[in-house]
């Protein structure tokens, strides 16, 4: 059973995890934020895509005005690793403000508030956030964000859940919720390798062989596959054009050329093409 913290309980964990976190408002960086912009836009219908395209300035701007006391509320959430019905029903009307606007042919407004919606999935994919209210020692997620940023154009995306994209939004509380599970998995190991006989490794120290490397890669694509499903869900509620949605193609292990089991490499390119 988890039990739900009282107000004043809650208010203080969340206010201790993000002192602990010393991270701004927005989790991933603005270069890291872009990029998942990017990468997400490329899964999603052409005509969703270049909509989003037109407006990415706007809808940076949209995700940084988060609501506060959906943030807190989330915060306190990720301390526990579980986030709570009250605070799942307020992500969904968060969510459902951007479908109005649309259903209300409010374009411009709509489109702006539905990509801004991606700071739900990517702050729930970041597992710097789940870190718990223990944290980390000051340091280490500067170095974590350091590295993830020095090593964009080696990690591979691919799809986390490809079914996700297929999803109706009527799941996205569990699947959102499923996201802290995975994430939370992982944050550990950031904090065991990034702190080392009491000093903070440099990110500079690190490469692909790193464990944070495969923490960085598998949390990058997550992200990235989450905010095309809440957007793609979110998107097939208004009725809007589904009908040029990119098929990435699925690669088998033997299908991958014998270099590239040697090294990383350049990203490689989605299977879709960008709007």
């Amino acid at each position: 059973m988890v039990l739900s913290l009282e107000p004043v309980n809650r208010t203080l964990v969340a206010t201790a995890l993000l002192s602990v976190l010393a991270v701004d408002v927005f989790a991933w960086p603005a270069t890291i934020t872009q990029s998942l912009i990017r990468d997400a836009r490329r899964l999603v219908p052409r005509s969703l895509g270049l909509l989003l395209l037109e407006r990415e300035d706007q809808v940076v701007a949209e995700a940084q005005r988060f609501p506060p006391e959906l943030y807190q509320a989330v915060a306190t959430d990720l301390a526990t690793g579980t986030l709570q019905p009250e605070t799942l029903a307020a992500l969904d009307a968060h969510a459902r403000e951007a479908v109005d606007l649309l259903r209300q042919r409010r374009i411009n407004e709509g489109i702006v508030r539905l990509g801004a919606l991606l700071r739900i999935p990517a702050d729930l994919s970041d597992p710097v956030l789940s870190a718990g209210p223990e944290g980390y020692a000051p340091g280490v997620v500067r170095e974590y964000y350091a590295f993830v940023e020095g090593n964009l154009d080696k990690i591979p995306v691919v799809l986390d859940d490809p079914d996700a994209l297929k999803m109706e939004s009527r799941r996205l509380a569990v699947y959102w919720q499923g996201l802290v599970v995975r994430s939370r998995a992982q944050s550990g190991l950031i904090g065991s390798e990034l702190f080392q006989r009491g000093r903070v490794v440099s990110h500079t120290s690190l490469d692909w062989h790193s464990p944070v490397f495969s923490v960085a890669s598998l949390s990058y694509s997550r992200a990235v596959t989450a905010i095309a499903a809440t957007w793609i869900a979110l998107w097939r509620d208004v009725r809007g054009d589904v009908t040029r949605q990119p098929q990435p193609v699925i690669l088998a292990p033997k299908d991958a050329p014998p270099e590239a089991a040697a090294s990383p490499g350049p990203r490689p390119e989605l299977e879709a093409s960008r709007p």
